[in-house]
């Protein structure tokens, strides 16, 4: 990365999740591990809400599982979905109330090649805009490259200095944001709270 990043303020996250979710978009999650940082800049991320969401993991209450979601916000809540993936959430509001942002694509900034190594695509042509598609354009395949796991990460202070897994600025600021509904839901799938850079290479979905 070559612009000053800086850690986002916890405020940012203590909001409604749809207002978080379009102004996440273009801030980076990074991945630090010793000297090596891995970064990816967010190019789609979909808002889950409270027990009114029945898409939302809180719809079923507060329990052990979801815990992360009704604590303080700007931590990392990860689940395992399809028995196969991983994905990375940012808890969002002040605790006791939940919400979250699904982060669902990245456009990769830094550490390419240790993404590639990561997702066991080592071969793949780092200057091909279809290679690079193949390592951060959905909430699974980033988990995997920048190595998200729930026992590594979940409940994880995404806005600590000390976080290995953290989300900052640098600046960048999204100009053109669409609105969709979600993907790959069937509850609360009318809602149109999936939030993404219009035309963006890197998203999971046109």
């Amino acid at each position: 990365m070559t612009r000053e990043t800086k850690l986002l303020r916890r405020a940012f996250f203590n909001r409604d999740p749809r207002i978080v979710g379009r102004e996440l978009l273009g801030k980076l999650v990074v991945r630090r591990e010793g000297r090596k940082q891995l970064a990816g800049r967010i190019v789609e991320v979909e808002a889950y809400l409270g027990a009114g969401d029945l898409a939302a993991h809180a719809a079923a209450g507060h329990t052990a599982r979801n815990a992360v979601l009704w604590g303080p916000p700007g931590h990392a809540y990860i689940y395992f979905i399809y028995g196969v993936h991983y994905c990375l959430n940012i808890s969002c509001l002040p605790a006791g109330e939940a919400g979250c942002i699904l982060v669902r694509a990245l456009e990769p900034v830094s550490g390419l090649r240790e993404m590639a190594e990561a997702r066991e695509l080592a071969d793949l042509d780092l200057t091909s805009m279809r290679d690079l598609r193949k390592l951060a354009s959905g909430p699974g395949k980033l988990c995997e490259a920048l190595g998200i796991t729930r026992p590594r990460d979940n409940a994880k202070d995404m806005l600590s200095p000390e976080s290995d897994l953290q989300v900052m600025s640098d600046g960048f600021r999204a100009e053109d944001v669409a609105v969709t509904q979600r993907i790959g839901i069937t509850k609360s799938a009318e809602l149109p709270l999936r939030y993404v850079i219009a035309g963006n290479a890197f998203l999971s979905k046109k």
